[in-house]
C-alpha cells in the first residue's frame, strides 16, 4: 500500500508564504506522476501544480508566477512553495500520486489526507 503524508499547511496573512511537503511511503515500483490539488468550500477539487507522467510541470493559471513545485526523487517527496498568497488560495490542499506497484502494471492513483491552508488577515 502507498501512503502520502502531507505537511506544512497553516494560517498565513495575505502576501505571505507557505511550503507544503508530501512524502510517499510504502513498497512500490515507481511514481509516474505527483502533484498538488486543492478544494475550497463549495467548489470542486482542482489542479494546483503537478509533475506529469511525461515529466512536464503543469500549473493552474491562478498560481503561475506565485507557486513553485519541486521534488526530491530520492525521498519520493514533492514540495509546493506558495508565495504571495491570496485569500482565494484558502483551501484544503491534497497531494496526489500515480504509482506503479510492479513493473508492467497500470499505475493507481493515491491521495493524501489533505492539509488546510488559510490565507487571512
Amino acid at each position: 500500500q502507498v501512503q502520502l503524508v502531507e505537511s506544512g499547511g497553516g494560517l498565513v496573512q495575505p502576501g505571505g508564504s507557505l511550503r507544503l511537503s508530501c512524502a510517499a511511503s510504502g513498497t512500490f515500483f515507481s511514481i509516474e506522476a505527483m502533484g498538488w490539488y486543492r478544494q475550497a468550500p463549495g467548489k470542486q477539487r482542482e489542479l494546483v501544480a503537478a509533475f506529469t507522467r511525461g515529466g512536464i510541470t503543469n500549473y493552474a493559471d491562478s498560481v503561475k508566477g506565485r507557486f513553485i513545485i519541486s521534488r526530491d526523487n530520492a525521498k519520493n517527496t514533492v514540495y509546493l512553495q506558495m508565495n504571495s498568497l491570496k485569500p482565494e488560495d484558502t483551501a484544503v490542499y491534497y497531494c496526489n500520486a500515480d504509482v506503479k506497484m510492479r513493473w508492467g502494471t497500470q499505475a493507481n492513483s493515491y491521495w493524501g489526507q489533505g492539509t488546510q491552508v488559510t490565507v487571512s488577515s
